[in-house]
């Protein structure tokens, strides 16, 4: 029996992962299990990039994302269903928070979704492969 379900998406993709997160509340809901969505920002990296964004940039992008994050699961989903959802937004390498973020509410099951890869994805492996590989969980890739 699957508890939890943890989607993936990335927000700064539009509408590209509105299916991925309708599979992900499908699959939820046919388990009976929590829904949870993240998208993950990037970090600045270098700490002497930081210097270069205001001193509130971070928070004022969480919150953003926050709620492009909100506003997609609404427009996908409908406001009822989205009242039920947790939506975390995490800082950090994408496949090393989506891990973390799944350990940590227990999810039971990952749902992302994977693109067209470039060469440069053979060579490094995407988010959604590194996931697959390193998850303790079950990972459902949607094309």
């Amino acid at each position: 029996m699957t508890n939890a379900v943890l989607c993936a998406v990335d927000i700064s993709n539009g509408d590209l992962d509105t299916h991925v997160l309708k599979k992900a509340a499908k699959l939820a809901d046919q388990e009976g299990a929590q829904l949870d969505v993240v998208t993950v920002l990037p970090d600045f990296g270098e700490s002497w990039v930081s210097g270069f964004f205001e001193s509130d940039f971070h928070d004022k992008a969480l919150e953003e994302a926050h709620t492009k994050l909100a506003e997609m699961c609404v427009s996908t989903l409908g406001a009822d269903r989205n009242e039920k959802i947790r939506h975390v937004v995490a800082t950090g390498t994408a496949y090393q928070e989506i891990l973390k973020t799944a350990d940590s509410a227990g999810s039971d099951l990952i749902v992302i979704g994977a693109h067209k890869p470039d060469l440069k994805d053979y060579l490094l492996g995407p988010n959604a492969a590194r996931v697959v590989r390193h998850s303790d969980v079950s990972v459902y890739v949607v094309r």
